[in-house]
């Protein structure tokens, strides 16, 4: 048994979507989250600042005395050095390989969507694993810079018109190619799913990289011995790197029944 708490982050808020379903699947675990507000997004910018921006929100993570780090970004998880994560002195995991993994499972068709970040698109991480896991799979991969921003301000309202339109503008060509599978991959993005969901048509299966990675993360720390035993009673602390005064408003909406807990402001440069 091991009682300290889950380090999670992200560029924003989306990486709360994440958070959600390890209060779920781990409701006796505690959690520690960091959003790098003041930075989003991370994935217009390029590959070196990623990393560096990565470095730190991990530095900080550590220093709250984690045993266990989740980046849930697809930005981070497409960009960091996996020989850097191996070297970390607690386990690290990303979204990429169980999202993947999940999006394999799911195509009938064996053409898959795949939605995020110009620099996870750039990377081309999700296409590899898959392209490993399913050789003859067609892959359709379109970056959507304009999604995070929408959600961090607000923009996810079902029926959001502005939200629609970018939508629409952003998926129309996976849809006429006929994807049966469509990776979420970002975890800003469930909070778009409805409107993604009607727009690509009930035929496809959407794979949302935060819920998929909160459960092989609670199979990991299963696996690992890194669980505190207790199944209630866990508590989440949330620190961000701008102001927190719309945090309360958001946060309810990304988590939920899961929502409260202490937010504070930190100086994310200076780790």
């Amino acid at each position: 048994m091991d009682t300290r708490p889950i380090g999670v982050f992200d560029s924003g808020l989306g990486g709360l979507t994440a958070v959600r379903q390890l209060r779920r699947v781990l409701p006796g675990e505690d959690i520690v989250y960091f959003g790098d507000t003041g930075r989003v997004p991370y994935g217009s910018r390029g590959r070196d600042i990623i990393v560096q921006y990565a470095r730190q929100d991990i530095r900080f993570l550590l220093q709250q005395d984690v045993k266990f780090i989740i980046a849930a970004c697809g930005t981070v998880s497409s960009t960091y050095p996996p020989e850097e994560a191996a070297r970390l002195p607690v386990p690290f995991t990303g979204v990429v390989g169980a999202t993947a993994r999940a999006a394999v499972d799911a195509t009938r068709n064996r053409k898959i969507g795949i939605i995020g970040t110009a620099a996870t698109v750039r990377s081309g991480s999700y296409a590899a694993i898959i392209r490993d896991m399913m050789p003859d799979v067609q892959i359709f991969a379109r970056a959507c810079p304009m999604f995070v921003p929408l959600v961090e301000n607000g923009y996810f309202n079902d029926g959001n018109p502005v939200t629609k339109l970018i939508i629409a503008e952003y998926l129309q060509e996976l849809k006429d190619a006929g994807v049966d599978t469509l990776i979420l991959g970002c975890t800003h993005y469930p909070l778009l799913k409805k409107m993604i969901g009607d727009f690509m048509g009930d035929e496809v299966h959407l794979v949302d990289s935060g819920k998929v990675t909160a459960q092989a993360a609670a199979a990991a720390l299963d696996d690992l011995g890194l669980l505190n035993g207790k199944k209630t009673g866990g508590t989440a602390r949330y620190f961000v790197s701008d102001t927190p005064d719309n945090f309360d408003e958001l946060a309810h909406t990304f988590l939920g029944e899961y929502a409260g807990g202490t937010v504070e402001r930190i100086a994310i440069e200076t780790y």
